[in-house]
């Protein structure tokens, strides 16, 4: 069974348009190469043909999976959430007490994790950790080498 996903409205609009483009634009340019590849004769020995051929499989299960997620996706009304707790969606000041350095995460939808842009999966150690969480608390979270204690300093959207 799927699990529901909760997005903003921007993020549920950049999943639309992947698969948008994986349907109208990718699945055609590999159908193309399919029949290009076929052209050429014995499919038996035929390598573009067969690499081609394992791209489609693969666009194929990305467009599944990608359907499911799209209908499984809820898009979040922020102005109705809590801003006193840590939930999805929530821009989060944490300080962590070994080494009193400051960083602030967004807390997001799995497909929208951006590491780089300090986008953090709800669904990651330190996210699921963060959940619930008020100004104040300190997050005691398992990570693969121990346990890292944060203090949550800022919440807001």
């Amino acid at each position: 069974m799927s699990e529901i996903s909760y997005y903003s409205e921007e993020g549920f609009k950049n999943l639309k348009q992947e698969l948008e483009q994986l349907e109208q634009i990718e699945r055609p340019r590999v159908s193309q190469e399919i029949s290009d590849a076929r052209d050429k004769g014995d499919l038996s020995e035929n390598a573009e043909y067969h690499a081609a051929k394992e791209e489609q499989s693969l666009l194929e299960l990305k467009i599944a999976k990608l359907k499911n997620v799209v209908a499984n996706a809820r898009i979040l009304d922020e102005s109705q959430l809590d801003l006193s707790k840590i939930l999805i969606h929530s821009i989060v000041k944490l300080r962590n007490t070994s080494n009193n350095m400051e960083v602030t995460y967004t807390l997001v939808a799995d497909s929208e994790t951006d590491l780089r842009n300090r986008k953090l999966s709800v669904n990651s150690p330190i996210g699921k950790g963060l959940l619930g969480k008020s100004i104040g608390d300190i997050a005691e979270i398992q990570v693969p080498n121990g346990t890292m204690k944060f203090e949550i300093l800022e919440i807001s959207r």
